[in-house]
C-alpha cells in the first residue's frame, strides 16, 4: 500500500497525499486561496521550490507575487527569462547586464551590440514565447569547482570569479531551455507563472523591465522615468567602472590584496564631494534660500548627511539651524488613529502643518519664534524657551519623512527652498545577472543599527520592514522627483563591513521564526562578499550611523 502523508495548509485544512508528491502537485489543491500563480512554497517554515518532493507530513504555505517572498522570486525568475530571451536573439555575441532597480522594475544594458526600440520589442516578444511555452526552471546541484570551469570556458568570467569566493563545495545552478546560470536564490517552477511584465527602451542600449510589485500585484504599471534618479545611478555606475569595481568578485579581489582602506577613502571622498557640491549651490543662492529639506527612505543616512552638510555650510560662512518635524506632531489626544486603532505617526496628518508654516513664515520675516518640543512620553507639545531668530546668513535645515512634500511647507515659495533626496543607490552587483537591491542594503544597515542602538534583534527589524516599506511607498517615493539634488549614500565597500555585523544577528533568527526565510536569504546574499574590517571607516562616515563609533552618534 502506498504510504500517505498529511499536509496542513496554514492551519486551515489538512489533506493527504502519497509520499513523494511534488510540492507543485500539492499546491494545486490550495491554489483557490490565491489570486495569482503560485511561485514558491514554504515547508515547515523553510522556503522550498515547487519541484521538491515531499516525503513526510508537514505544514505548508505558498506564495504568489503579491507576497514579498513570492515577488522576490518572481523578479529573479523574470531575470533568467530575460537572459534566455537575449541568448535566443543575439547568441553569445552580446552580454546582458542587469544593473539596478528603478521605478517598478530593473534597468538593463546590452553590451556588444547597438540596440533600439525595435530590438527591445523583439526581446519582449521572445520572452512572451518562452512564457507561453511554460518551460521548467531546472535546479542542478553541481561542484563549485566544476561550475567555475564551466563558466570560464563559456567566457562568463563574472560568474567564474564570484563563485571563487563562495566556500560551498556544491552550489545550485539553474537551467532554462539549455541555458545555464547561477542565481543566489530560488526560482519559480516554470515560466508560465511569470506572466506579467513590460519592457521600455530608454537610450544607449539600455531598457527597463517592469513587473508587478506587492503594492500593485494585479498588473504592470507604465514605466515612469525618474531622470535625476536615473542619472545618479548612471554616474555612480560609471564611477564604479572607473575603479574597476562593478560586482562582488571585483570588490573581493580588492579585499584579498589588503588594499580595502584605500577603497574606503576613495568611496568616502565620493560621498563628501556630493555634500560639497550642495554647499556650493546653497551658497550661490543664499540671497533667496532659507530652508533646506532632506528626505529619503529608512536607513539612507539622513542624520549623518544633515549633520555633515551643516559643517560644509558653516565652512562657507552660513549658519544652520536644524528643526525637527517630529516636534510639530499634533498632541496625541487629537490624533486620528489608523484602521488598526494605532496612532499613525508616519502620516502627514500627524503634523500640525498650520503651526509649522506659521513659524516658518515668521522666521523668514526675521521674527523671533518660540519652537515646540514634542514629549513622546506624555504625547504633548511643550515649550522650553527654545527660541530662534534668523540672521542674514542663517539657514534652516529640516530633515524628515515628509520633507519633500510641498504640503508640509505650503506657505513657503519654492524658490526659497532647496530639496535633497537621499538613498543608497548602489552600483554594485553580484555578477552580470544578479543585481543588488537598494532595499537590501538599507535593510542590513537597519538590522545593525536597531541592534546596536535600540536593542532590537534581527527578527524584530525584519518584522517591521513591511510597514516601513509601505510608508516609503506612500510618503517618500512619490516626491523624489521634486528634489534639487539626489545624494547617493551608497559606499562601494560597505557590504563587506556590514557582513561582519549583520551576519551573526541574522544567524540568531531561529528555524521556527516567521522571519527565518528572509534571514536565510540575506545570509546567502552576504556569502558573496568577503568581510572588511571596520577599523578604517572614518568617524564621520555615514556607515558609522549604523555600526557605531561615529562622531555624530548620540
Amino acid at each position: 500500500m502506498e504510504r500517505m502523508i498529511k499536509v496542513n495548509f496554514r492551519g486551515l485544512e489538512t489533506k493527504e497525499f502519497p509520499s513523494g508528491t511534488t510540492l507543485l502537485e500539492i499546491s494545486k489543491s490550495f491554489k483557490h486561496h490565491f489570486t495569482f500563480p503560485i511561485v514558491i512554497g514554504k515547508v515547515n517554515n523553510d522556503v522550498t521550490e515547487l519541484c521538491e518532493e515531499i516525503r513526510r507530513s508537514c505544514d505548508v504555505d505558498f506564495y504568489d507575487r503579491s507576497h514579498p517572498t513570492g515577488n522576490s522570486i518572481y523578479g529573479r525568475s523574470l531575470q533568467f527569462l530575460l537572459v534566455v530571451a537575449v541568448k535566443h536573439l543575439f547568441g553569445n555575441k552580446v552580454e546582458l547586464m542587469i544593473e539596478h532597480s528603478i521605478d517598478k522594475g530593473f534597468y538593463c544594458e546590452i553590451v556588444g551590440a547597438d540596440i533600439n526600440k525595435n530590438d527591445v520589442a523583439n526581446i519582449y516578444d521572445e520572452m512572451r514565447k518562452i512564457t507561453d511555452e511554460d518551460l521548467v526552471y531546472t535546479k542542478l546541484s553541481v561542484s563549485r569547482l566544476e561550475a567555475i570551469e564551466f563558466f570560464r570556458k563559456r567566457g562568463q568570467i563574472d560568474k567564474a570569479k564570484v563563485l571563487r569566493y563562495i566556500s560551498n563545495t556544491y552550489i545550485n545552478l539553474y537551467r532554462l531551455d539549455n541555458v545555464y546560470d547561477y542565481f543566489y536564490g530560488e526560482m519559480a517552477y516554470s515560466t508560465g507563472a511569470i506572466d506579467e511584465y513590460r519592457l521600455t527602451y530608454i537610450r544607449d542600449n539600455g531598457f527597463v523591465v517592469s513587473f508587478p510589485d506587492v503594492y500593485g500585484p494585479h498588473g504592470t504599471l507604465d514605466y515612469v522615468h525618474h531622470e535625476m534618479l536615473f542619472n545618479a545611478f548612471l554616474e555612480y555606475t560609471n564611477w564604479g567602472r572607473s575603479l574597476g569595481i562593478c560586482n562582488a568578485a571585483e570588490l573581493n579581489e580588492v579585499v584579498t590584496t589588503g588594499k580595502y582602506n584605500d577603497l574606503i577613502r576613495v568611496s568616502e571622498a565620493y560621498y563628501n564631494r556630493q555634500l560639497a557640491s550642495i554647499a556650493d549651490d546653497v551658497y550661490d543662492l543664499k540671497d533667496r534660500l532659507k530652508i533646506i529639506l532632506i528626505a529619503g527612505p529608512s536607513s539612507s543616512g539622513k542624520t549623518t548627511t544633515s549633520k555633515k552638510l551643516e559643517i560644509y555650510l558653516r565652512s562657507k560662512g552660513l549658519h544652520t539651524h536644524p528643526i525637527s518635524i517630529d516636534d510639530y506632531f499634533i498632541n496625541r489626544r487629537d490624533m486620528v488613529k489608523d484602521e488598526n486603532g494605532e496612532y499613525d505617526f508616519e502620516s502627514i496628518k500627524a503634523v500640525d502643518i498650520e503651526l509649522f508654516n506659521q513659524h516658518l513664515l515668521k522666521l523668514m520675516d526675521g521674527e523671533r519664534v518660540l519652537l515646540p518640543e514634542f514629549n513622546f512620553a506624555t504625547g504633548e507639545r511643550e515649550y522650553k524657551k527654545k527660541w530662534l531668530q534668523l540672521g542674514e546668513n542663517d539657514i534652516i535645515i529640516i530633515e524628515g519623512l515628509h520633507a519633500l512634500n510641498e504640503d508640509l511647507t505650503m506657505s513657503i515659495e519654492r524658490k526659497n527652498k532647496y530639496k535633497i533626496y537621499i538613498s543608497p543607490l548602489t552600483q554594485l552587483n553580484i555578477d552580470n545577472h544578479n543585481r543588488i537591491h537598494t532595499s537590501d542594503t538599507r535593510r542590513l544597515r537597519r538590522i545593525v543599527r536597531d541592534n546596536k542602538f535600540r536593542g532590537y534583534n534581527a527578527s524584530d527589524t525584519l518584522s517591521m520592514w513591511k510597514k516601513i516599506r509601505e510608508g516609503e511607498e506612500k510618503w517618500i517615493f512619490p516626491y523624489q522627483d521634486d528634489a534639487d539634488f539626489i545624494v547617493n549614500s551608497a559606499l562601494v565597500y560597505e557590504l563587506g563591513v556590514l557582513k561582519t555585523y549583520a551576519e551573526p544577528l541574522l544567524f540568531s533568527v531561529t528555524e521556527d521564526d516567521p522571519n527565518y526565510a528572509e534571514a536565510l536569504r540575506l545570509i546567502n546574499f552576504l556569502r558573496n562578499f568577503l568581510p572588511i574590517p571596520s577599523d578604517g571607516v572614518p568617524q564621520d562616515s555615514i556607515l558609522r550611523e549604523f555600526i557605531g563609533g561615529g562622531c555624530f552618534n548620540e
